[in-house]
């Protein structure tokens, strides 16, 4: 049986902050793939943090339940490095190759000897253009099997060692709107310039991928999945558990499926793997936790709630979430108060909150919203005599998801991994 080449585009900590999500940015390339493509509008990632999201998305499991509870590069990896995609590719024919960021495995060739990708291609420097041109290069390839090619660009993530907070020099930001969770001042409008700057490359290249798709007679034979990890690095965004944290872009081309299709269904990234399975007409390996999405492009809604995580980032941040269509229920398990700065990716966003007294902010140990009344999940409603049976019965089933998915948190505290690098986050 022939099967489609795949091509996996995805970007660091872009949330849904661009032009398809109605985003205040100009992404064309990636608006020009949305209008052929199947956009997931209520996507979530498994996890606000890098490595526990990816290996959601490449496993098909809860990122506890895969073994990462933390970043690759600070001591975390995966139970079972054979349950990540491309080992199943590969049992079907596949060839695999890396081109930049994996962030589920460290340490030497991480991404051949440890993932177990066929190849990891050499590239010119971290950021866009580099990946662009190695990316390219690939496709260019006379290729006698199906490919998975997985493209990993750094941007959007922080990359303040550039001497931009995002790696890109930003334009004039008297014309930019501050991060969603931020107050309009001129260092949150400067942040996020740079982002959109940083934007700008990931569409760039995006449109180089799918332009030499098209040059090499690919386009039609080949599924194209775009997505992220998480959401901004910037305050109440990255590493929270509401929408800002966990909402994630994702859309999928591929052979036979519709166009411009937006569906509004709950969806996770644990989903993705079972969904390429039925799409590449493979069966669906036992581990997997997730559901295929496709039912949903005939509307059918395939999950009633949908569950994200914290264990590690910098820090210790031991907290679960529930989401279902109507209700956001979110529960640390330390008791915890006051935020956790160190979790926080350093900036000047970062630095104003800090100097206004963000430490002392009292951040409650569980939260309940009613995304009906409160989109923006605002409106705590947690402890409320009106909603107590509603926290109740999603407190109840999210202990069950835990309890069945092998939790470590049941337990008690989980403690950090046996070694692990001090390295950036």
């Amino acid at each position: 049986m022939s099967r489609p080449n795949i091509v996996y585009f995805h970007t660091h900590d872009t949330g849904r902050y661009v032009e398809p999500y109605g985003a205040p940015i100009r992404t064309p390339r990636m608006q020009g793939f949305a209008e052929e493509a199947v956009m997931f509008r209520n996507a979530h990632a498994v996890a606000p943090t890098c490595s526990p999201s990816r290996a959601g998305l490449l496993t098909g499991q809860w990122a506890h339940t895969a073994g990462m509870l933390g970043l690759a590069h600070r001591g975390h990896r995966l139970d079972d490095y054979d349950r990540h995609l491309v080992h199943t590719l590969h049992r079907h024919g596949y060839t695999s190759a890396l081109v930049g960021v994996q962030h589920v495995a460290s340490g030497a060739a991480a991404a051949t000897r440890t993932i177990g990708y066929h190849e990891e291609l050499p590239v010119a420097g971290r950021l866009a253009p580099a990946r662009r041109d190695a990316a390219c290069r690939y496709l260019r390839r006379h290729h006698d099997r199906p490919f998975f090619l997985s493209v990993g660009l750094m941007e959007t993530h922080t990359m303040p060692d550039t001497g931009f907070l995002f790696g890109h020099p930003g334009g004039d930001d008297r014309w930019t709107a501050p991060a969603p969770t931020m107050p309009n001042a001129a260092v949150t409008r400067q942040d996020m310039a740079s982002f959109h700057a940083a934007a700008r490359q990931v569409d760039e290249t995006l449109g180089a991928v799918l332009d030499t798709l098209r040059e090499e007679g690919l386009a039609d034979d080949t599924v194209v999945l775009v997505t992220t990890d998480h959401g901004i690095a910037m305050p109440g965004m990255k590493c929270t558990l509401g929408a800002t944290g966990t909402g994630v872009l994702l859309m999928l081309r591929a052979p036979g499926l519709p166009a411009g299709l937006a569906v509004d269904t709950l969806v996770s990234q644990v989903d993705v793997f079972p969904t390429l399975c039925e799409l590449l007409g493979i069966d669906p390996p036992p581990w997997l936790q997730g559901r295929s999405m496709l039912p949903a492009l005939g509307g059918r809604p395939i999950r009633e709630e949908t569950f994200a995580e914290v264990t590690y980032h910098v820090a210790y941040q031991p907290q679960r979430a529930i989401r279902t269509e109507r209700w956001l229920y979110v529960k640390d398990f330390e008791g915890r108060d006051r935020p956790r700065l160190r979790n926080v990716d350093d900036s000047a966003s970062k630095a104003l909150w800090v100097d206004a007294g963000w430490a002392e902010q009292h951040t409650p140990p569980v939260r309940l919203h009613d995304l009906m009344f409160d989109p923006h999940e605002q409106r705590d409603l947690a402890d409320r005599p009106a909603t107590a049976t509603i926290q109740q019965d999603l407190d109840r089933r999210l202990d069950r998801w835990m309890r069945a998915t092998g939790d470590p948190l049941v337990h008690g505290p989980v403690p950090p991994p046996p070694a692990g690098s001090p390295g950036p986050h």
